[in-house]
C-alpha cells in the first residue's frame, strides 16, 4: 500500500466486453489494453467493501480504482473474466438476478474452445424481452467460477431491471421496487450465500421512495450513472459517481482517470460535460415539441 491515502477513487462503469459492436460496448482488445494500462501505471482494483470503507475514512492505495459492470451479460464471463485474470485485476458485477440461469459454465476467451455468441446491447435487450435471458446473461455456475477466481464479486442490480417509476402510480412503484429488491436479495442468498449492502440502480434512476425501500432491506451503498463528481473520504455512499468507459485503448482511460482525479481540471471538466449534456437535452426537447 502506498504511503498516501487516495485523494479520490474513480469508479469505472462497463456493460459489455465483446467483439460485437454497439453502444455501451468495449472490445476485448481495448479492455485488455485498459487493464494493462492500469497495471503498468500502478493502480489497485479495490473490492466493493474496500471502496465503501474508503468513503468512511479507511486508507486505500493512492492509485485505486473500482471496476464495475452492470447487468451481468454473458460476455462479462466469456471475455472480461479471463482478461481480468490475466492482469490480476478485480471487478464488481451488478447482476440482474432474474436473468441468471442454471447450467454448466460455457467456454471462455483463450480456452481454445468455440465461444458462445455475445451479441450487441440492442440484440441482448431483444433476447431478454423474448424471455431467453439465459442465452445472453451469466449463469450462476459462471458467477461462482468468477468469484472463486477472484475476478468478479457479485452484487445487486435488482431482480428484473424494471423502472417502476415509469410503470406504476406511486403506491405501485413503492411496492414494485421493494418486491424487486427483496427477490434479488433472496436469489443472492440462495445461490451465493451473500447478503450485500451494495446496490446499483437500473438506468441510474432513483428517488426517495427507491432509497427508502432499499435501506429498509439493508442496502446502504448506492451506485449511480452520474459521472459529474468525486468519490472522496466522507463522500455520500448513497450517491457513488461512475465514469462510463469508452471503447478506446488504455491511453484514453489513463487520460480520463487523470482528469477525474485532478482537483482543478476535474470539476471544470465535469461542469463542461454537464453543460453539454443539458444543452443536448434541450435541443432534443425542442425537436420533439416541433414534431
Amino acid at each position: 500500500m502506498g504511503s498516501k491515502n487516495a485523494r479520490s477513487v474513480p469508479v469505472l462503469m462497463y456493460h459489455h466486453i465483446t467483439p460485437s459492436s454497439g453502444q455501451i460496448t468495449t472490445s476485448p482488445e481495448n479492455f485488455d489494453s485498459q487493464m494493462a494500462a492500469l497495471v503498468a501505471n500502478g493502480y489497485t482494483s479495490l473490492t466493493a467493501d474496500q471502496f465503501a470503507g474508503y468513503l468512511k475514512g479507511e486508507a486505500v492505495p493512492e492509485k485505486s480504482v473500482l471496476i464495475t459492470f452492470d447487468d451481468g451479460y454473458l460476455d462479462n464471463y466469456v471475455y472480461a473474466h479471463p482478461i481480468l485474470q490475466k492482469h490480476g485485476m478485480h471487478a464488481v458485477m451488478f447482476l440482474v438476478t432474474h436473468w441468471a440461469g442454471q447450467g454448466e459454465p460455457r467456454p471462455v476467451y483463450g480456452s481454445g474452445n468455440p465461444l458462445p455468441a455475445c451479441p450487441s446491447h440492442h440484440e441482448c435487450s431483444a433476447i431478454v424481452a423474448a424471455g431467453k435471458a439465459n442465452d445472453i446473461a451469466v449463469r450462476w455456475s459462471e458467477v461462482r467460477a468468477m468469484e472463486a477466481a477472484g475476478t468478479f464479486e457479485i452484487h445487486c442490480h435488482t431482480h428484473t431491471h424494471t423502472r417502476w417509476d415509469l410503470n406504476c402510480d406511486r403506491t405501485g412503484k413503492r411496492k414494485g421496487i421493494a418486491n424487486d429488491l427483496q427477490q434479488s436479495r433472496a436469489a443472492l442468498l440462495q445461490e451465493l450465500n451473500k447478503d450485500t449492502p451494495h446496490l446499483c440502480w437500473p438506468q441510474g434512476y432513483f428517488d426517495d421512495d427507491y432509497i427508502q425501500a432499499a435501506q429498509a432491506l439493508g442496502f446502504s451503498v448506492f451506485y449511480t450513472t452520474d459521472a459529474y463528481g468525486f468519490n472522496v473520504v466522507g463522500g455520500d455512499p448513497k450517491h457513488i459517481y461512475r465514469i462510463a468507459v469508452r471503447n478506446k485503448p488504455g491511453a484514453w482511460l489513463m487520460h480520463r482517470i487523470g482528469i477525474a482525479k485532478n482537483p482543478y481540471w476535474g470539476p471544470l471538466y465535469n461542469r463542461w460535460k454537464k453543460f453539454r449534456k443539458q444543452r443536448r437535452r434541450a435541443r432534443e426537447l425542442r425537436r420533439a415539441s416541433k414534431a
